[in-house]
């Protein structure tokens, strides 16, 4: 019998003969009853054959391993393997037409219709990120099914995705590549880390879809794994020269996917799949992507629980008299949940009757209880959810833990900012900075978890190397929901009626951009927000990473805002102190209250 895993040499392959019109007719290679007409993959592992069985006309594909099972207890292995993998019945797996042996060589049949395997459609412009995500999810879902199933794929590879002309993409050789996995407990720790290796593999297949060329020019992905850590030493990124624009929160997807750190790569087909699917909704519609992650989520749990001691807050409410708003908002204030929640009553209120444009925004809690009144601040305190939500007691925790950061931020802002700006509006400012970061930690705990992990410095695997720098917040976000945080916030705020002036007061700067401006009032108050909430941000570094990074922020801002290393330290001891009230009556307030 010929060997399969050998393609027979074409036309142009073949030695030239002098004084020969015409080619040497190619060899026809036979497996079998079936006729063996074009090899469309092979890796050091599987190998995919588009074949036909003369008498039935019927093009289908053999898919195959390199090499025969060793042995007859190997052979079994495999067809166990090959069997349950064919008993899986998911849209995103190519349903198994049969599954065989000839001459002790196993093989598992596929039915080929009109579709085309990937690697057929991939040409040096790649394709662009509309055409692979949708075919990637497809993937990653039977994938997914797969290893819930206890089946790892163990060999994924551009010609084992099958793309139709119309409906899902499919996933061909499952148990084709076969490596045993007992079921115990260093067998379950086996197919995790086979499930990994997959999801991997997958990334290799998206970056090679996207870049439009082979990465580190090796078409095997199983090669090119073992070209990256912990195996090699070779680095996987998407190159920013492609033919189709990647967007950015795609790139970091399919960066982290193949990342040189594998504390950082995703550990399963499901985490893949939410960051994509959260792409996907971002960007396809037309603005409300950010919101339409939040959308189900906010009308059953709301944009944030009433912190605890909520109750007693609303009974000193309900007992205060009118016109003390001073009062009242001091005690507003207190709660993060109920001063968002009155900013968007009353902005939004604005939006919908045409006057937002003609007062301007609201941004302190002094005009909106105006605007309300005492009974619908009372009735806005009511309809909040009650803490801690949907969370089970340590996502609370940590939820608790942020809003006690947020408003530490806001005291530090107020304490920093330059003289006669209103004290109100400069603490909101910084709160609504963080709005993205509070609503993913509600809605969003177990991913808001995995950013965190994301964003940790790692130690330095050897003495004397540096230590890994964590992912930037955004880079982070882009990787686990396929969308920056920020970009959340801001929507949010957009939806509640704020203007492009605060919007940009709440765009936090980025880490590495150069901080200029102070010269106008939207200035300064952006720059007062940005440089609390980033001295706050020092506090939860390791120890001995805080004071240089305290120095590095008031080198960034401390030249706008005229404060000095003293400055900051000194607002941030006294962050801790009750919050008090908003401005005090004899303050001249350099911004309008609106």
């Amino acid at each position: 019998m010929p060997n399969p895993t050998l393609a027979a040499p074409s036309a142009a392959q073949a030695p030239a003969q002098a004084n020969s019109p015409t080619p040497r007719a190619q060899a026809v290679r036979h497996f079998g009853r079936f006729q063996l007409l074009k090899l469309l993959g092979k890796s050091e592992r599987s190998i995919l054959w588009q074949a036909e069985v003369p008498d039935e006309g019927r093009v289908t594909l053999l898919a195959m391993p390199r090499a025969r099972p060793t042995d007859a207890a190997a052979a079994e292995r495999w067809r166990h393997a090959a069997h349950r993998a064919a008993r899986l019945n998911h849209p995103a797996l190519a349903p198994v037409i049969e599954a065989g042996e000839h001459e002790h060589w196993p093989f598992v049949r596929y039915d080929l219709g009109s579709a085309s395997v990937l690697s057929g459609l991939l040409g040096s412009k790649g394709q662009p990120a509309q055409t692979v995500v949708p075919w990637a999810l497809q993937v990653l879902q039977g994938l997914a099914f797969a290893h819930d199933a206890g089946l790892a794929h163990h060999d994924l590879q551009t010609f084992m995705v099958l793309i139709p002309e119309q409906g899902s993409a499919q996933l061909l050789g499952l148990g084709v590549a076969y490596e045993p996995i007992d079921r115990d407990v260093a067998g379950l720790h086996a197919l995790r880390r086979a499930s990994e290796r997959d999801v991997l593999a997958l990334g290799i297949v998206m970056h090679h879809a996207l870049a439009g060329q082979a990465p580190l020019d090796q078409t095997d992905a199983s090669a090119v794994i073992e070209r990256l850590p912990p195996l090699g030493r070779d680095i996987l990124r998407l190159p920013w020269t492609t033919t189709h624009k990647v967007p950015e929160a795609l790139r970091a997807i399919v960066n982290r996917a193949t990342d040189r750190q594998e504390r950082h790569r995703y550990r399963n087909a499901r985490t893949v799949e939410r960051a994509l699917e959260g792409w996907l909704k971002a960007e396809g519609e037309q603005g409300a992507g950010p919101l339409a992650l939040l959308q189900d989520r906010m009308r059953s749990a709301g944009l944030l629980p009433v912190m605890p001691g909520g109750a007693q807050r609303a009974a000193r409410m309900a007992l205060m008299e009118r016109g003390r708003n001073d009062e009242l908002a001091e005690v507003v204030l207190q709660d993060v949940a109920l001063s968002f929640e009155l900013m968007r009553s009353v902005n939004a209120s604005q939006l919908r009757s045409g006057q937002s444009s003609v007062n301007g925004p609201v941004l302190t809690m002094r005009r909106a209880i105006d605007m309300l009144g005492i009974d619908g601040v009372r009735r806005v305190a009511l309809s909040l959810r009650a803490w801690p939500g949907p969370l089970n007691e340590a996502q609370a925790a940590e939820l608790e833990r942020l809003i006690e950061r947020v408003r530490r931020a806001g005291r530090v802002a107020q304490a920093l900012r330059p003289a006669g700006y209103d004290a109100e509006v400069v603490l909101l400012l910084t709160l609504l900075q963080n709005l993205g970061r509070l609503v993913v930690r509600y809605h969003f705990a177990d991913d808001a978890a995995q950013i965190d992990r994301l964003m940790k410095p790692a130690p330095a695997a050897r003495a004397g190397e540096a230590e890994d720098p964590g992912m930037s917040e955004e880079a982070a976000s882009f990787a686990v929901l396929g969308i920056d945080i920020a970009a959340i916030g801001a929507a949010l705020a957009r939806q509640w009626g704020l203007d492009d002036s605060v919007l940009q007061m709440i765009q936090r700067i980025a880490p590495t951009a150069p901080v200029r401006g102070g010269d106008s009032d939207q200035d300064l108050l952006r720059l007062t927000a940005c440089c609390a909430n980033e001295a706050i941000d020092t506090t939860t570094l390791p120890v001995h990473h805080q004071a240089s990074a305290l120095l590095r922020v008031v080198q960034r801002y401390g030249r706008a805002l005229r404060v000095t290393l003293p400055d900051v330290q000194q607002a941030l001891a006294g962050a801790s102190a009750p919050v008090s009230r908003a401005t005090s009556a004899g303050e001249t307030e350099h911004l309008s209250p609106a």
